[in-house]
């Protein structure tokens, strides 16, 4: 039994110091050699501030000034991201998608246009982190930030449109808007 059991334990030695240290050590040299900015969370800094990560969506859907970013099943907070895992037939997902029509509609002064509010307003997305809305989704509410801000709607509008970013690679995914990088550049107007 003996012969066995050293072997193994010297195993378990060698096998846990390459994955468990030299491992992530060469992977985290090589990512912050290359990729250094996403390797420490591609933080957004307004000065010497930290103001968020463009990788997590922030919840700016009670200030009528500011886009409103997608729903968050988690509150925006990182830590326990994930969905609702409330199922379609759910009265409290359906519940929640009405308010959340209403609630954009409202705000944005659209007339009885439920069927015209993007889904990514409706539903948050499997992490509820995610930073992301369409072009569609940004523009319906141009008008509101607009106003809130007394700036020109077609000022708002353009900038909206500076910050549509394509499908990754030009082929991955679909266009979309980064809302705090889009609020952040928002503010700079002012």
């Amino acid at each position: 039994m003996l012969k066995t059991l050293f072997p193994a334990l010297r195993m378990l030695l060698v096998l846990t110091i390459l994955t468990g240290v030299v491992y992530p050590l060469v992977i985290t040299l090589v990512s912050q050699s290359l990729f250094p900015e996403q390797a420490n969370g591609s933080l957004i800094h307004a000065g010497e501030t930290v103001v968020g990560s463009a990788l997590i969506g922030q919840n700016m859907n009670s200030d009528p000034r500011y886009f409103w970013s997608r729903p968050s099943a988690v509150s925006y907070n990182p830590l326990p991201s994930g969905g609702s895992n409330l199922a379609p037939t759910s009265a409290t997902l359906q519940a929640s998608i009405v308010e959340r029509a209403d609630t954009f509609i409202t705000a944005n002064g659209m007339t009885d246009a439920i069927g015209l509010v993007p889904a990514e307003m409706l539903f948050a997305s499997g992490s509820g982190l995610d930073p992301h809305i369409s072009p569609e989704a940004a523009r319906l509410q141009v008008g509101r930030v607009a106003v809130e801000r007394n700036l020109p709607r077609e000022q708002v509008a353009a900038l909206v449109e500076q910050f549509v970013e394509p499908p990754q690679f030009g082929f991955l995914g679909q266009s979309r808007v980064n809302v705090l990088l889009l609020n952040l550049a928002l503010d700079e107007l002012e």
